[in-house]
């Protein structure tokens, strides 16, 4: 619930924002089918894939490890945001790999940050995305998983919003808090500038800063995205 709040607000936000270059108004058809069907993938399949068969799946092929873990809900929402964080970092890093890239390229299209992009993907990419295996994972491992499901709540509310276009003032409060820390919008950007390899992190700039992948700018890069050759049904099911 927390999670679709998050994508409603700042979809008003969006909307609210300038009207007259609302990028909203600028997606073509089919923007707006890659976008809807990400967004349906990532946020009804996925989470259901993974209570209905990835833990069931785990559950009984580990059924004496189901609560072993007694972590309390600070640590597990550490464990979540923090450690599984770094792993995604490496993740995103082999999805750019040029024998993963094709299954992720189609999310490198957008070409303006709007929440709607978030999911953008080919269908079958969310597979070859750590968190539909590992989540389940430490949810059976977790005695309270209180603590982690937060974690997995923020990171995905952040995902949202380093997706958007409502991206904090360089000179306001929030800059200067959250930015020496935190994936913003702003840094997102730079990782969908046509000139990429850079910012693969998530929640914590921390990686991208120990890996040397770091780029820092307070404004949005000219120009986001990339061009392919692909037809509609290669960009959902096939990007070859």
């Amino acid at each position: 619930m927390a999670i679709f709040a998050a994508f409603v607000t700042l979809l008003l936000l969006t909307v609210a924002r300038d009207r007259r270059s609302n990028p909203l108004l600028q997606k073509n058809q089919e923007d707006w089918l890659l976008d809807t069907a990400g967004l349906l993938i990532q946020g009804v399949v996925i989470p259901a894939l993974q209570l209905l068969l990835v833990y069931q799946l785990y559950e009984w092929l580990l059924p004496t490890w189901k609560g072993i873990l007694m972590l309390s809900s600070g640590l597990g929402f550490l464990l979540s945001f923090v450690f599984v964080d770094y792993l995604y970092y490496w993740n995103h890093r082999l999805l750019h790999h040029h024998r993963l890239w094709p299954w992720h390229q189609v999310h490198h299209t957008v070409t303006q940050m709007d929440v709607l992009g978030t999911s953008r993907n080919t269908l079958w990419s969310s597979f070859l995305i750590l968190y539909l295996w590992v989540h389940p994972l430490f949810l059976l491992l977790l005695q309270n998983p209180t603590g982690y499901v937060l974690g997995v709540t923020l990171t995905a509310i952040l995902d949202l919003w380093r997706h958007s276009a409502i991206a904090p003032a360089p000179q306001s409060l929030i800059y200067c808090w959250l930015s020496p820390w935190l994936v913003l919008p702003q840094d997102h950007a730079w990782h969908h500038a046509q000139a990429q390899g850079c910012n693969y992190g998530a929640n914590l700039k921390l990686w991208d800063q120990l890996h040397g992948t770091y780029y820092e700018c307070d404004r949005a890069p000219e120009a986001l995205g990339i061009e392919t050759n692909l037809t509609l049904s290669q960009k959902l099911f096939w990007p070859f």
